[in-house]
C-alpha cells in the first residue's frame, strides 16, 4: 500500500511538471532561464519630436519597421570619432528603407540651426530630432552620447546600450552591437546581446528638466 502511494505521488509530480517544462522549452538550466529572461522585451515608449527641418516624427508611425534611435551630441569627442569613421552614416545607409534611423539630440543647447549645420557637414541624411527639454531622453534613460536603442517591428525594445565593443577606439575590428541587433531583427531572430553598457559623454540635459523630474 505504501509503495502504491509513493508511485501515485511520483506520477502526479511528472504530470504537473510537464506543462511547465514544455512551456519553457530549452530553459531547463539556470543559464537557459537567464537567456530566456534576457529575450523578454518591453515596449519602447512612444514619442513625437521635430527634426532639424521642422518635420514631426512620431515613433508609432514607424510601426512595422525596425527603428534605430541614436542619442547624439556633435560636441562630444566620442560622437566626433564615430562620425569621422562614418560608423553611424555607413550603417544607416547599409539598410536603406528597411530600417528607420533617427538621431536624437537631448542637449539643452541644441537648435534646428546647429543640427542643420552639423548634418550638412557630416553628410547625414537621416533626421536629427530635437529634444532640448530632455523629456524624451529621460523617458528612455539615455545616459551617454552615443547611446543606442533598437526597436522591433511591433514596437518592442530589442537592444539598449553601446554602439560597439570599443569605448577607446583602439580595436581594429570591434563588434558592432547595433549592426548585430538590426541584422537579427530583420531576420526575425532573437538578439544575442540585448543590453550592453553605453559609453561616451554624458547627455547634456537641461537643469530645469532635471529639477522638475526630481520634484515629481
Amino acid at each position: 500500500m505504501k509503495s502504491a502511494r509513493i508511485l501515485f505521488a511520483l506520477v502526479a509530480v511528472v504530470v504537473f511538471a510537464a506543462p511547465a517544462m514544455a512551456h519553457c522549452g530549452s530553459c531547463g538550466t539556470g543559464e537557459a532561464h537567464a537567456e530566456h529572461a534576457e529575450h523578454e522585451h518591453h515596449m519602447a515608449p512612444d514619442f513625437e519630436l521635430s527634426d532639424q527641418n521642422g518635420k514631426a516624427h512620431k515613433l508609432s508611425d514607424y510601426h512595422g519597421k525596425v527603428v534605430v534611435l541614436e542619442w547624439t551630441n556633435p560636441q562630444c569627442p566620442y560622437v566626433v570619432r564615430h562620425y569621422k569613421a562614418d560608423t553611424m552614416t555607413n550603417l544607416a545607409a547599409k539598410y536603406g528603407e528597411d530600417v528607420v534611423w533617427l538621431a536624437i539630440d537631448s542637449s539643452n543647447f541644441v537648435t534646428a540651426e546647429s543640427a542643420t549645420k552639423w548634418a550638412k557637414a557630416e553628410g547625414i541624411d537621416y533626421p536629427i530630432l530635437l529634444d532640448a527639454s530632455g523629456e524624451v531622453g529621460r523617458m528612455y534613460e539615455a545616459k551617454t552620447t552615443p547611446h543606442m536603442f533598437v526597436i522591433g517591428t511591433e514596437g518592442e525594445l530589442l537592444y539598449n546600450g553601446a554602439i560597439d565593443s570599443d569605448p577607446q577606439g583602439k580595436d581594429d575590428a570591434p563588434t558592432n552591437y547595433v549592426e548585430a541587433a538590426v541584422a537579427s531583427a530583420l531576420a526575425g531572430q532573437p538578439i544575442e546581446k540585448a543590453q550592453t553598457k553605453p559609453y561616451g559623454c554624458s547627455v547634456k540635459y537641461s537643469k530645469k528638466t532635471a529639477k522638475s523630474a526630481s520634484a515629481s
